[in-house]
């Protein structure tokens, strides 16, 4: 009878992981590293880590259905760098997130951000709460603004402008939170031209609507076809990097292309390594255009042709 009851319980309990696995839509790993901090109760960071998990993976943040294979892999990696006072941090948040492409096992980095503004509150066992409308907590505002970027992303590499939904959940945060104080950084236009205010704003500005188009063609043309035929695959691509370069000639300072290559940088040379010489030539010259700070690193694309 025992037996039987384990029996029982274990099915139960793997119809509750399958039954939720068609609804949550991120895979989200996260880290928290507190190495800097001295002196602090290492429990209360490992609780963090654990209630923070359970917020960005137990919620469900679309309307939509994913099966456990669809969920999004992504990663978020909180290095906290200095206590302020008993309950309160800051230091940097890095978030990435990754989709396989079609007919293979490849995965590809889609979105790669370092952002130096973190700051939160955190009380050892707190209710983490977050609300659409009306939140006043920077540290779930943060975990929720980057919950939606990563769909955005995503769904943009599947359809043209298929993230807009979430892009704009995404700056309805960035308003809320500009009534927050002004030691929670990030938010507002005026602190930097690279942070959380720039990036909805970038991508939902109009003039730069080619970035957009440059993620579902570089995506959905481009490495899902390579499977099928690299060469076809390979020159959508080359040609989606056009759409890039649109972009930065209409504003050259700007986070999402900065965004996009610290993604795609390595990637793209690995693709081109094995291209034909003008088609190298042609890439190279908009690489180096657009990310100048790489430029050198571009040279290994063209390194056997001389």
């Amino acid at each position: 009878m025992n037996v039987m009851k384990k029996i029982l319980f274990l099915l139960f309990v793997s119809f509750l992981v399958t039954s939720r696995g068609f609804s949550q839509e991120l895979r989200c790993n996260i880290s928290v590293n507190s190495s800097k901090i001295t002196g602090a109760n290492r429990n209360i960071f490992r609780t963090m880590q654990m209630d923070l998990y359970d917020f960005m993976n137990s919620r469900n943040w679309t309307s939509h259905k994913f099966t456990n294979n669809e969920r999004i892999e992504c990663s978020i990696n909180i290095q906290l760098d200095r206590q302020i006072s008993s309950d309160e941090y800051e230091g940097t948040i890095t978030v990435q997130s990754k989709r396989t492409a079609y007919g293979s096992s490849y995965k590809t980095t889609v979105l790669n951000i370092r952002d130096e503004s973190f700051r939160c509150k955190y009380q050892e066992y707190q209710s983490i709460e977050f609300a659409e409308t009306s939140n006043k907590d920077n540290l779930t505002s943060i975990l929720a603004f980057y919950a939606y970027v990563i769909l955005g992303f995503d769904y943009d590499t599947y359809a043209p402008n298929g993230g807009t939904e979430y892009f704009q959940r995404a700056r309805e945060i960035v308003n809320d939170a500009q009534n927050f104080p002004n030691t929670y950084t990030g938010w507002r236009a005026y602190e930097s031209d690279y942070n959380r205010y720039w990036l909805v704003e970038n991508i939902l500005n109009s003039s730069y609507s080619d970035y957009r188009e440059c993620l579902y063609n570089y995506h959905r043309k481009g490495l899902d076809v390579m499977s099928e035929s690299v060469e076809s695959g390979r020159a959508e691509i080359a040609e989606s990097l056009r759409l890039i370069q649109n972009v930065f000639r209409a504003r050259s300072r700007l986070y999402i292309t900065q965004m996009f290559f610290d993604a795609k940088s390595s990637e793209i040379i690995n693709i081109f390594s094995q291209s034909y010489p003008d088609e190298q030539e042609r890439v190279v010259r908009i690489l180096t255009e657009c990310d100048p700070s790489n430029a050198g690193k571009y040279e290994a694309i063209t390194e056997d042709n001389n």
